[in-house]
C-alpha cells in the first residue's frame, strides 16, 4: 500500500519539481542552499544520490518555485498530500512520510533532505527501496517492527482511503490485516519483525518486488 500512495505522489513531483531544462538556475545558489542545510554542496549531492549536476540544477528551481522558503515544514507536508487523497484523511500517514524526508528530526525538510530520499524512491536499488520502507513502519527506529508499529501506519493508509472503503474499516479488521502480515513475515516467531525478516519475505514475494520497482521513473527535463 505504501507503493501505491508514493505512485501518486511522484507524477506531481514530476510536473512541479521538474521544470523546463531551459529555466536556468545558478548552481552557486544551489550550492550555498546545501551548505545552509548541511555544509555540504552540490558535489556531494552529485556523489551521494543518483541525478547529475544538470538535473540537480533543474529541480532546485522547481523546489524554490514550490518552496520559496527553501524548506518544507510538516504542516506544507501534509497539504501537499492532501491535494492527492481528499476523499479521506492523509493526515498521519504524511506525518510518517515527512519522517522518511526528515531523518535528522528538524522538523523541516531541506532541499538535500529532498533529494536524497527521492533519489532512492525514483533510483534506488531494489533493497534500498525496500529498506526505505521497513523504515517508515519503524516508527521508533530501533531496527524492528513491531505489531503496534504496523497497526499505526496500517491504520493511517486505511483512513487515506476514506469511503472508499467498504464494508467500514475496524481495529478488528485492521489487527487480522496485521496478524496475516506477521503470520508471513516474523519466521522465527519473536512477535517483531526483523529488517532481514522484512527483506526477505518481499523478495519472495514477485507482486511486491514488480510494485516497488514499479516506482522507478525518468524525470522529465
Amino acid at each position: 500500500m505504501f507503493r501505491l500512495k508514493l505512485r501518486k505522489i511522484l507524477p506531481y513531483v514530476n510536473r512541479h519539481i521538474f521544470v523546463n531544462r531551459n529555466d536556468d538556475y545558478g548552481l552557486d545558489e544551489i550550492d550555498a542552499q546545501v551548505t545552509r542545510c548541511k555544509s555540504e554542496g552540490l558535489d556531494s549531492l552529485c556523489r551521494n544520490t543518483k541525478f547529475t549536476r544538470q538535473e540537480l540544477q533543474v529541480m532546485y528551481r522547481g523546489f524554490k518555485q514550490e518552496c520559496p522558503s527553501g524548506m518544507v515544514n510538516e504542516e506544507t507536508f501534509k497539504e501537499i498530500y492532501a491535494q492527492f487523497f481528499p476523499q479521506g484523511d492523509s493526515g498521519a500517514y504524511a506525518h510518517h512520510v515527512f519522517k522518511m524526508f526528515d531523518p535528522q528530526q528538524t522538523g523541516t525538510i531541506c532541499f538535500e533532505d529532498f533529494v536524497r530520499s527521492l533519489s532512492i524512491l525514483a533510483r534506488g536499488s531494489l533493497n534500498e527501496k525496500l529498506t526505505l520502507t521497513f523504515n517508515l513502519y519503524d516508527i521508533n527506529g530501533d531496527g524492528v517492527i513491531t505489531k503496534d508499529e504496523m497497526c499505526v501506519i496500517v491504520s493511517s493508509i486505511y483512513s487515506i482511503m476514506g469511503k472508499y472503503t467498504s464494508p467500514a474499516i475496524d481495529s478488528g479488521v485492521i489487527k487480522e490485516h496485521v496478524d496475516r502480515i506477521f503470520q508471513e513475515m516474523d519466521t522465527n516467531n519473536d512477535g517483531v519483525i526483523s529488517i532481514d525478516e522484512f527483506m526477505d519475505s518481499c523478495l519472495k514475494n514477485e507482486a511486491v518486488v514488480h510494485g516497488v520497482m514499479a516506482l522507478d521513473t525518468s524525470f522529465c527535463l
